[in-house]
This record gives C-alpha cells, sequence and structure tokens, in this order.
C-alpha cells in the first residue's frame, strides 16, 4: 500500500526531468550571459590600458574557437565523470577566469583569463551540455526542451545585457566582471542540489519511457572517446552534411550579424545605438524561434525543416542591403523578428539527426558539429570584415551568404534518413548511410 501511495502521488507531481532541465536552463543562462561582455569591455580596456582593439578582439576569438572546440570533449567527460562533476567544474572555472580578468594588467593576460579560461568553461556547458541532459532524460518531448536549453544562452545574453551596461557606465568594467563570477559561483550548489546525471539515480525512467533505463557505466578516456566518436562520424556522409550546413549558419549568424550588422547598418546613417538594439530584438526572437522549432522537431522531418530555415535565411540576407537605411523602417522591423525566428531554429533538427545517426555518441556528435558552427562564425567574422575593407560596402557580403544558405538548404535536404524501422527499434546507419 504503501508504494502504491507513493506511485500515485509522485504521478501528480511533475516528472524530475522538467527540474533537471529547468537546473541544465539556468546554468546555460548564466554562462550566456558571458558572451555580452567583450562587446561592453573593448572601449574600458581600450581607454584604461592604450591595447589595440585587435588585441582586445584576440581574446574574443580564442574564447569563440574554445567555445567549440570544448563541446565534444566535454560531452565525453560526462559520459565519464558524470554532469553534476563536469558542470560545476565549468562554472568554476568560468568564476576563476572573470575574477582573474579584474587584475590582469597585460593584453596576453585578458587571452589567458578570459579568452581561454572563459572559453573552457562556457564551452562545457554550451548546446552539447543541453543535448546530454535532453537525451538521457527524455523519450518524449526531446526537440521542444532541446529547443528551450538552446534559447538560454540567448536569453541569457539579453537578460544580462542591460544590468551589465548599466553597471559598466555607473561603476567600471571590474564590477561588472565581479557581478558575473558570484553569479557562476551561486549557481554551483543550486545546480547540484536539482541536476542529476541519470533517471536511474533516481529511481526513474526518462520522460516518455515505458521501461526503466539502467545508468550506462562510465565511458573510460573521454578525451580518447571524443577524437574515436569524431573518426567514426568522419566515416559517415550525414556527418559532413551536417557539418558543413552549420558551419554555414554559424556564418550566416554568430559570424555576420553579431559581428558585423551595427557597423553595416551604420554605414546607411542608422546610430549605432540604434542598430545595436535591432540586434538585441533579434536575440529576442530568438528564444521564441528556437522553442518553435523544437516543438515542430518533435513533429516534421527535422530535414525539411533545415532546409526551409535556411533558405527562408538565405532570402532575408540576400534583401538585407535593400531594407537598410538611416531610420528603422517597417521593412526593417520585419526582417529582425524573421530573422530572430530563424537565427537559433537549426539547433534542435541538427541535434536530432545527430541522434538518430549516433544515437550512442549523439551530444558529442553534435560538439563536433557545433565546432564547425565556430569555424563557420570565425571565418565570416574575418571575412566580412576584409570585405568590407576591400570593397567599401557589406553588400557582397550579404549576397555571398544567401548563396551559403542556398547550399546549406540543399545539404540538409542530402542527408539520408534511416529506414523506419530502424528507428522503430533504434536509430542506426544504413549500408547507403554510411557510404
Amino acid at each position: 500500500m504503501d508504494a502504491l501511495t507513493s506511485q500515485t502521488h509522485r504521478g501528480h507531481l511533475p516528472h524530475r526531468a522538467w527540474w533537471v532541465a529547468a537546473a541544465a536552463l539556468l546554468v546555460i543562462i548564466v554562462a550566456g550571459s558571458f558572451s555580452t561582455l567583450p562587446g561592453l569591455l573593448t572601449g574600458p580596456l581600450h581607454g584604461e590600458f592604450g591595447w589595440s582593439r585587435g588585441s582586445i578582439g584576440l581574446a574574443a576569438s580564442v574564447n569563440m574557437v574554445l567555445y567549440g572546440l570544448t563541446a565534444p570533449f566535454a560531452a565525453a567527460l560526462m559520459d565519464r565523470f558524470g554532469i553534476r562533476r563536469v558542470v560545476a567544474v565549468a562554472l568554476l572555472v568560468i568564476a576563476s577566469g572573470a575574477g582573474l580578468t579584474t587584475v590582469m594588467a597585460a593584453a596576453w593576460q585578458f587571452t589567458l583569463y578570459w579568452g581561454m579560461l572563459v572559453g573552457l568553461g562556457t564551452g562545457s556547458v554550451a548546446t552539447a551540455f543541453g543535448a546530454t541532459v535532453t537525451q538521457r532524460w527524455f523519450v518524449r518531448r526531446r526537440g521542444l526542451v532541446t529547443g528551450v536549453l538552446a534559447s538560454g544562452s540567448v536569453f541569457g545574453q539579453m537578460v544580462f545585457l542591460p544590468a551589465l551596461s548599466w553597471v559598466v557606465d555607473r561603476h567600471g568594467w571590474r564590477p561588472s566582471l565581479v557581478t558575473l563570477a558570484l553569479a557562476a559561483c551561486a549557481t554551483v550548489p543550486l545546480m547540484w542540489l536539482v541536476l542529476r546525471d541519470h533517471p536511474a539515480d533516481v529511481g526513474r525512467e526518462p520522460y516518455g519511457a515505458d521501461r526503466h533505463v539502467p545508468r550506462p557505466a562510465p565511458a573510460a578516456g573521454a578525451g580518447r572517446r571524443a577524437v574515436a566518436v569524431l573518426r567514426d562520424a568522419a566515416h559517415t556522409g550525414p556527418f559532413w552534411l551536417m557539418a558543413g550546413a552549420f558551419a554555414v549558419c554559424g556564418a550566416s549568424t554568430n559570424g555576420i550579424m553579431w559581428t558585423h550588422f551595427t557597423p553595416a547598418a551604420h554605414d546607411h546613417g542608422m546610430p549605432a545605438t540604434t542598430a545595436s538594439s535591432l540586434l538585441a530584438a533579434i536575440g529576442i526572437f530568438n528564444v521564441v524561434g528556437t522553442v518553435a522549432s523544437g516543438w515542430a522537431t518533435d513533429r516534421h522531418d527535422p530535414r525539411r525543416l533545415l532546409a526551409l530555415f535556411f533558405a527562408l535565411r538565405g532570402l532575408l540576407l540576400v534583401f538585407l542591403p535593400l531594407l537598410m537605411s538611416a531610420m528603422v523602417q517597417p521593412s526593417m522591423i520585419a526582417f529582425v523578428v524573421v530573422f530572430g525566428l530563424l537565427d537559433l531554429a537549426t539547433v534542435p533538427p541538427v541535434i536530432a539527426l545527430c541522434r538518430e545517426f549516433h544515437p550512442d555518441a549523439g551530444a558529442v556528435t553534435f560538439g563536433w558539429v557545433s565546432a564547425a558552427h565556430q569555424a563557420g562564425a570565425a571565418l565570416a567574422a574575418y571575412g566580412g570584415g576584409a570585405a568590407r575593407d576591400a570593397f567599401g560596402t557589406y553588400a557582397p557580403v550579404w549576397m555571398a551568404l544567401g548563396a551559403l544558405c542556398a547550399g546549406a538548404a540543399l545539404l540538409s535536404l542530402l542527408v539520408r534518413r534511416t529506414a523506419p524501422a530502424d528507428r522503430a527499434t533504434g536509430p542506426s546507419l544504413t549500408a547507403v548511410d554510411r557510404r
């Protein structure tokens, strides 16, 4: 009777998976807030230390590269040591990097503290972390939860950006770093109390599962496993198709929009503050678009969703030069809304495909695909500025990225799905897919 009563009572409570997802979301939001600071620190650091903007930007570039490269290794470490331990260490590394940045005296220290430490920490709790949590704790609603967790990083940027900007203006740049370091430290005990590595740890089944799922044995050799997953995935066509499409995704979002949209709008006479506000609005609609994409991924073919998202994004980028002017027109507002809805909408379908083709290492595989995303972003960030210097306008950049998005849409459709029978018993690669 006690067991029955306990089971009945438990059935009226939210499944533990939702609490775990909430804890993961909090971690991602806090980590995402750190990406807002480089733009706020450039002016103050240049004014106080006299460092060139290139040397300041180097730290941001190192941060971006490590953010991408860390993800697959962090996912493998979570399989070896558990999610909670890796996330706790990552948050403390982030806090240490931010704290040490407040006492730096040379540009190389900024690259070390902010570029390396914060880059390693934030990369460890990026989208691959969300993919790991979703894969372990959810069978149903995976796409929706993936979308919510993926949107957490951008939500963190939007939540903390106004407050951090106010702190920098009123009290200087150091208190803003201390604020974020304290937020990261405060998140550790909250995360530790709620987050669990696997449903079996609390005697539950994953959300939507009809039977108990035993906790897998720790995967020894996390570094070797991450490399082994890359080696195995590299022998499959779908991996390269997804990596290529996601590289274009990074180039057409983080690489170009977050780096060059404001100066491009300024070229047309728009004040920088107005352009930055439009960029922030894109971030707000990111949240809506990513959650909606996750919901759609649970119900539709992720390949077709990716193709649709890339095609629409390409059209928007091609027409963007015609929409820019000194004043904010209704057409620009429409661009901001639609582009924001599409910006991170590619994440849930790509994660779903990584799970389908590599079910035992979906999170690690997505980590490597994310590294391609960051590589594309870094190339576009540099190439966009070089093209502006060469042509005196950003118009060729928007046209080129529009064409690349069309190519990414085609790559998405070329990804071969596994057979329906295979998906019913567990995703696996067919002989055709391995070619």
